[in-house]
């Protein structure tokens, strides 16, 4: 009997369990407060401070099926998922771990044994590469496994420079690497292809299915390797890969899980071909989209939203592509079909199955409506420039209203009748836009690297020894590590910046939304004055700041002091974040999470999922349940606790976070229970007053709260009182109780006026477009009209027009408006004219001759530019103009 995808995972994991493993769930796909990735692309990256020293398990040896994305930055295969066999957004990353403990032989020896004895692969059909110096793999492939030595291949340094290969392994420039082994699968004489490192390896003969990665070398800034002290394991097999192997396929595609989800993308749109490649593309993205929702990821305009918003619209593309238009969409319909085959494996998705389905659905109504908007601009183009769309216009539709440009180039050739057509070099155009966007992305990415010691140095220290939750001073703190501009240094001079690192401290590093810590340290004869606190390689408190006296050396004793100030109104506000997230869960429901927080010495910062305004009656509600907690003065609670616990214990774990096995929980009453690392109040009366002052939308489904406490909140209060006083004064209200009245009388009184100004410019407009009529030219039998009519505002002009049209049957008309040396242009055409004059071409050639632009409809178009004797002058060229056109 065939094995399903689910029974192969479990088959992977009770393996290695069997020999020993830790069986550990899989992280978030957004990785936890590590800012050099996107997202999580393999199964090491929750282990990675483990392999680095800089964290310590109560187990050497793991095994994980660890859910990944590569959709953005550096790992995006996004333009090839659906047309290849084995591209993915999303995939399932099967990884076995040793850290520290064993190495290439028990690597090597299991992964044969679970290929050929558990899942009966035939051994004639694998074959192996190692890195070519590696000989102590080759030894083990040959001699204790018994692999022919011609089905096992050296590959050497292929990309370039030394130690850059497909067999060798690298975290980043310098770190821990190795060599790594490859198995590959024989699928056959039947599919074209070479072997691993042959000419036409690329083919889809011999496919990779594992990788076992052997780190044992630290990679100096100078290129040399030192050997690690505990060399250690990383293992990865794609089981999308394995499953398709196992279920006798040759594409990804075709295994059971990707089957349940294409034939479900069939019925929601109609399509008896099963092979279509947007059903591949349908299946492949709903899982990309659930579970980075399910992680805390919502579409947006930037940084992860952005890509999930791209992979979303992607699909919805597709789904329109087979089916059309929709009122109430259907990718969102997929998550059902997701649930019954993922959702026994992760449990996460099907409790969450109601968000994302909510998700999906209100980004595929946004970009119907967003849509609507880039056609109306496309017909705006196509009208201004002569039915030609180029590149420029391609990055325009795509960059602002989200039309992707293989849509538009749909939509050009199924007009190709009406002369629609791109632009000769138009693609190309749109790339070096889209490039020029990426740098300035790249540029501005907050997806670069932290700081970091070099990983001999960290396996040599201990990781900083926080003393803050206690006291905000800490005597005779030793200096283990100093960095300037990034690198590690022996001491810091007088004047200069860098970062010190101390085996133990007070300052809170900045974590969880937390801010980190001010304050200074002072030794024998230095003091050094830190700005902020980070965490380095992890677990290491780097104090950042500049030397103001003296110098600093490592191994200097220092006295640690924190700001307490700050760090008091700091504490304050984290506090009250917590009281604040419990209180939008009452009010609001429990759908709300976290997505980003600030906690700062003025103000606090709650970014949480909800799908609509909070309205004004729940921010009331909200900020009054919060207040009467500060009232009720419940004790805040900290206790530690294995994570398990934790979550039976009733804590929210927050987004965005690590946590390890042991977890901080922060109780407050009956009301709040977070894991949390962060500082707190004693009791949630020491906050004093909590008040909301915005509310607002920062991405679709992501609302945003900022709000003040304490000292602070009474400032505010105060300020709030003065304003109003002084808005009292200036309506000559007696009190400022009358001032809402008052208010009211002088906004009737204005819109009176308003009313009044726009009949007496109706009736001035009116007659000047009956003079204008009147003393029309007429070319060719059309009437023309090129003239000023200051005063008027678009709106007004656009109305002339139509007067101007009613006036004088056939007829070309252009009308211009000065106002802060910026004229707006409008135009129309009338009757016998417009089958040789359009609208759009006459304001684009005026527009072009004032430094401006427009576009519109055959019959009517509207654009502007600059004020100037360049105005007069194009409005009285138009006659002739337009008499050419006329002929």
């Amino acid at each position: 009997m065939t094995k399903t995808s689910n029974d192969i995972r479990r088959d992977f994991l009770e393996f290695f369990r069997s020999k020993g493993h830790e069986v550990v769930a899989s992280s978030p796909l957004v990785p936890g407060n590590d800012p050099t990735l996107l997202f999580t692309n393999a199964g090491m990256v929750q282990f990675k401070d483990v392999f680095l020293g800089a964290e310590k398990r109560s187990y050497r040896r793991a095994v994980s099926s660890q859910r990944c994305v590569r959709a953005g930055g550096k790992h995006n295969d996004l333009d090839q998922v659906g047309y290849t066999a084995r591209h993915h957004t999303f995939f399932e990353m099967l990884g076995n771990f040793s850290f520290g403990d064993y190495f290439k032989k028990e690597a090597i020896l299991w992964a044969w044994e679970l290929l050929t004895q558990v899942w009966k692969l035939p051994r004639e059909r694998l074959l192996v590469t190692v890195y070519h110096t590696d000989d102590e793999a080759f030894d083990i492939w040959h001699e204790q496994v018994g692999l022919p030595a011609d089905r096992i291949i050296r590959i050497g340094d292929n990309k370039g420079a030394p130690y850059a290969s497909d067999n060798f392994w690298q975290m980043a420039d310098t770190g821990p690497c190795g060599p790594c082994t490859e198995i590959f699968y024989d699928h056959g004489e039947h599919i074209p292809g070479g072997p691993p490192g042959s000419p036409d390896e690329d083919g889809d003969r011999f496919i990779e299915i594992w990788n076992l990665v052997f780190m044992q070398f630290d990679r100096q800034a100078d290129g040399s390797l030192v050997p690690l002290p505990a060399p250690c394991v990383d293992t990865g097999m794609g089981l999308e890969r394995i499953c398709a192997v196992l279920q006798h396929v040759h594409s990804n595609y075709e295994i059971d899980l990707f089957q349940h989800l294409i034939k479900a993308a069939a019925r929601l749109t109609g399509t008896d071909d099963l092979e279509n490649k947007s059903l591949r593309v349908i299946a492949d993205h709903i899982r990309a989209c659930s579970f980075l929702v399910v992680d805390g990821v919502l579409p947006s305009n930037e940084g992860r939203g952005y890509v999930l918003r791209r992979i979303i619209r992607r699909a919805i593309r597709h789904f329109w592509k087979l089916d059309g238009l929709h009122a109430d969409g259907r990718f969102w319909r997929m998550v059902a079909p997701l649930v019954e085959v993922m959702g026994q494996a992760y449990p996460e998705l099907a409790a969450k199955q109601a968000l994302v389905e909510q998700a999906l659905k209100a980004e595929e109504a946004a970009f119907a409506q967003t849509l609507e908007a880039g056609m109306a601009r496309l017909q705006e183009y196509l009208a201004a420039s002569g039915n030609r769309i180029d590149g420029e216009q391609l990055f325009q539709l795509h960059d602002t209203y989200g039309c992707p440009p293989d849509l538009i180039a749909d939509l050009v050739r199924e007009n190709a009748d009406k002369g629609w057509a791109l632009a000769a070099g138009a693609l190309a155009e749109y790339e070096t836009h889209m490039e020029r966007q990426r740098e300035r992305a790249r540029a501005a990415s907050k997806f670069t690297g932290a700081a970091a010691l070099p990983a001999e140095l960290v396996a040599q220290l201990a990781p900083t020894a926080f003393l803050g939750y206690e006291s905000l001073q800490v005597q005779d703190a030793k200096v283990v590590a100093l960095l300037r501009g990034g690198n590690p240094v022996q001491a810091l001079a007088a004047g200069e910046d860098g970062i010190v690192v101390l085996d133990r401290t007070p300052f809170y590093a900045e974590s969880g939304g937390q801010v980190g810590d001010t304050g200074e340290l002072r030794g024998a004869a230095a003091r050094f004055e830190v700005r902020d606190t980070v965490k380095v390689s992890g677990v290491f408190h780097g104090h950042v700041g500049r030397v103001a006296e003296g110098a600093l050396k490592l191994g200097d004793r220092v006295a640690a002091s924190v700001d307490g100030a700050r760090r008091a109104a700091i504490v304050l506000n984290h506090s009250a974040t917590h009281l604040l997230h419990a209180a939008l869960r009452k009010v609001l429901g429990e759908h709300v999470t976290q997505k980003g927080s600030l906690v700062a010495p003025d103000r606090l910062r709650f970014d949480f999922s909800h799908f609509q305004a909070v309205t004004g009656e729940e921010l009331e509600r909200i900020e009054a349940l919060v207040n009467a907690e500060i009232r009720r003065n419940a004790q805040a609670e900290i206790r530690h606790m294995g994570m398990q616990e934790a979550l039976d214990f009733g804590a929210i774990a927050l987004f965005g976070e690590k946590y390890g096995e042991r977890v901080r929980v922060l109780r407050m009453g009956d009301f709040s229970t977070e894991l949390c690392g962060g500082t707190h109040v004693r009791a949630t009366g020491d906050i004093g007053l909590f008040k909301i002052v915005s509310e607002g939308g920062v991405a679709a489904g992501v609302r945003r709260i900022e709000a003040v406490t304490g000292e602070t909140a009474l400032a505010w209060v105060r300020a709030e009182e003065a304003r109003l006083a002084e808005a009292a004064e200036l309506l000559g209200a007696n009190n400022r109780s009358d001032v809402v009245e008052k208010l009211r009388q002088l906004l009737e009184r204005q819109k009176k006026l308003e009313r009044e100004l726009e009949s007496l410019k109706a009736r001035a407009a009116a007659g000047a477009t009956a003079d204008l009529a009147a003393s029309a030219p007429e070319v060719a039998g059309v009437k023309v009209v090129a003239a000023r009519l200051d005063g008027l505002d678009a709106k007004g002009l656009r109305e002339a027009v139509d007067q101007l049209k009613s006036r004088l049957g056939d007829a070309v008309i252009i009308l211009a408006s000065g106002n802060g040396g910026k004229a707006s242009l409008v135009a129309g055409v009338q009757g016998g004219a417009l089958g040789k004059v359009k609208a759009g071409e006459l304001l684009s050639h005026v527009a072009g001759q004032i430094g401006g632009k427009g576009g519109g409809r055959p019959d009517l178009a509207q654009g502007g530019g600059e004020d100037g004797p360049a105005l007069a002058r194009a409005l009285a060229a138009v006659p002739a103009w337009i008499a050419d056109r006329l002929g």
